[in-house]
């Protein structure tokens, strides 16, 4: 009964959990086996990732009841307030000149296979487009926004507003990310905030995520630049 009742916490926070955890095998399993001249272990990524990305979508659509997205009809905001995060974040290659980043996840790699080519982007771009944006919005926006106003977190309306939560799960949300993405990830936060209060709609939050995030793999392939996914 107690596990029953605890089942919207489970439905939360888990998949956010689990992807963590797949980011953590994939830094020990890279560090342990980096000199080991097996490029499947040195660079786990290749199959850490699509297995992330498959068992955290199980976690989603297992507890799909568990979550309220509300309406839809805010969708065209949320595209627009993901379009503008997206300017965000490449605007420091294309406005100010930065240092491209090219070291990361680089299908490129494979594309002497075909199948193995687009297989790996297929499950790159589902990763950061659909998964993620449902795993990270259901967490921070979903979960912790409300549960810093009330730890019963089901009793608070998504969207409400209070400094506390508002601030905090913007920085919490920047301090996801590496430092190099601090100051876009806190804009992010802040933004992808204000969308959840100004629409009281969790669709709104996952749909402006997964355009950002759609958004920045097209640039990423197209600029080859592999260290923005």
């Amino acid at each position: 009964m107690h596990g029953v009742k605890n089942k919207p916490l489970w439905a939360h926070v888990l998949p956010f959990v689990v992807f963590m955890l797949f980011l953590v095998l994939d830094s020990v399993v890279g560090t342990v086996f980096q000199d080991s001249g097996w490029r499947w272990l040195a660079q786990p990524k290749y199959w850490i990732y699509p297995l992330q990305t498959v068992v955290c979508a199980g976690l989603v659509i297992w507890f799909w009841k568990e979550y309220d997205f509300g309406s839809v009809r805010a969708w065209p905001l949320g595209v627009l307030v993901g379009l503008v995060v997206l300017g965000l974040w490449i605007s420091p290659q294309e406005v100010f000149g930065f240092p491209l980043r090219t070291s990361g996840f680089n299908p490129d790699l494979f594309v002497d296979n075909p199948t193995i080519y687009w297989l790996n982007l297929l499950a790159r771009f589902t990763r950061m487009a659909i998964v993620v944006a449902l795993v990270e919005e259901i967490f921070w926006r979903g979960f912790v926004m409300r549960y810093l106003i009330n730890e019963d977190f089901k009793k608070v309306p998504f969207g409400t507003y209070a400094p506390v939560s508002f601030f905090g799960v913007a920085i919490l949300f920047m301090l996801e990310h590496g430092m190099v993405d601090w100051p876009a990830a806190l804009v992010t936060g802040l933004l992808y905030n204000a969308l959840a209060v100004r629409t009281k709609s969790l669709w709104a939050c996952v749909i402006a995520h997964g355009v950002t995030n759609f958004g920045l793999g097209i640039y990423t392939v197209a600029t080859k630049q592999w260290g923005f996914w």
